[in-house]
């Protein structure tokens, strides 16, 4: 199993931190690219012109690898927002179809097709929380459903608020039987699960770098299958196009769109503080793997499981939860002033839907879990 990797952060011992899923702390190798970031823009006449490039083809491949992409299968983009808008503007789901949200899914990817429904007459057809906490199977109950077609589903992988798997190996199974398209948000799922675009084969995914795989604010990716790449970009870049360059004329000299998912790349790509904080945060990521990280979350999970649980917590089913995330559930609604109670404790986690999502990593540790229990009795002592 993999050890805890807290060395590698700025951590105090006394903190235990187990919100990754809000946002994650910076390893120190990022937070240093960060600084080499701003000092290339510092000191632009010192700049080999060639380096912008080179840094952004070492940022998209370290992204493709995490999803076991192509690299010329993937666009930089700033958000997952950005990103189901590029699909939206891509994909057209035809008058009188479905397009599959669930429940109290993250905003991203819901809104840009609740927007677009009226003008384009298709529907948003939304699966309800099913009782038994079965997701996947509720999905594949609303692909199935007599009726309007679904056109795509646009759904993560994983709840965001609770931790609620969604197989999407089934899911993209049950789509294609019905000649339907799949677009995930991989937010709570890249990096830390095993999401092979080869194999589940979606139209979209796509993921930010802010939470699980411990990168910055403003920069995300999205995986674009071959069979969109023809598409129009959502911004109109000259890197954008085959030939437009700066440096001979004409300048505009060729505005036939560029080949692979690059043509999707967003304005102002090659923001140096981004680029060179999420490259090495990428790289971090992939030399531990996916599956080492999901087993240390896991054991992580289920200590936390252990331990709330015999405070009284109410836990969901494990095999029904993703391994890096927990949430607790209270009868009444949670307690007020719950979470900042914990948070004077330094035990931090986030409320979510009226419960308590906890979400370990790599740097948390026995001692930081067995900190975090011993906050959540004493709170729950003083509550009952």
């Amino acid at each position: 199993m993999l050890a805890s990797q807290r060395h590698l952060f700025d951590i105090p011992r006394d903190v235990a931190y187990l919100n990754a899923a809000a946002w994650s702390p910076l390893p120190l190798a990022v937070q240093q690219a960060g600084r080499e970031g701003v000092a290339l823009k510092g000191h632009p006449w010192e700049l080999d012109l060639a380096l912008p490039g080179q840094r952004i083809e070492r940022c998209r491949a370290a992204a493709a690898a995490l999803i076991g992409a192509a690299a010329d299968d993937v666009a930089i983009i700033p958000s997952v927002s950005y990103g189901v808008a590029v699909a939206g503007k891509i994909f057209a789901p035809p008058a009188g179809a479905r397009v599959l949200v669930f429940e109290d899914d993250h905003s991203s990817p819901v809104l840009e097709w609740m927007q677009r429904a009226p003008a384009q007459g298709f529907t948003v057809d939304t699966v309800r929380r099913p009782a038994d906490g079965d997701w996947t199977a509720a999905v594949e109950e609303a692909i199935a459903r007599p009726g309007a077609p679904v056109s795509i589903a646009s759904i993560s992988n994983l709840h965001w608020a609770d931790g609620a798997l969604l197989d999407m190996d089934r899911i993209s199974a049950a789509l294609k039987a019905k000649g339907a398209a799949l677009l995930i948000d991989a937010t709570h799922g890249a990096g830390m699960m095993d999401l092979d675009v080869k194999r589940i084969d979606p139209d979209f995914l796509i993921f930010p770098t802010y939470k699980w795989v411990l990168g910055p604010y403003g920069r995300a990716f999205i995986y674009i299958a071959k069979r969109h790449q023809d598409g129009v970009p959502l911004e109109q870049t000259g890197f954008g196009r085959r030939g437009v360059t700066n440096d001979r004329t004409p300048y505009l000299s060729d505005l036939s769109y560029a080949p692979t998912a690059r043509r999707f790349d967003m304005g102002e790509r090659d923001h140096f503080v981004g680029i060179e904080m999420s490259t090495v945060a990428l790289e971090l990521m992939a030399s531990w793997g996916h599956q080492a990280i999901g087993e240390r979350c896991a054991m992580l999970t289920a200590r936390l499981e252990d331990g709330l649980g015999a405070a009284g917590a109410i836990l969901p089913k494990r095999s029904l939860r993703a391994p890096h995330l927990l949430c607790v559930s209270f009868p009444h609604g949670m307690p007020a002033g719950f979470i900042e109670t914990l948070a004077a404790q330094k035990a931090f986690a986030a409320p979510r839907l009226g419960r308590l999502r906890i979400s370990p990593h790599v740097y948390n540790d026995e001692e930081d879990v067995d900190r975090f229990v011993a906050a959540y009795a004493r709170l729950a002592r003083k509550a009952a």
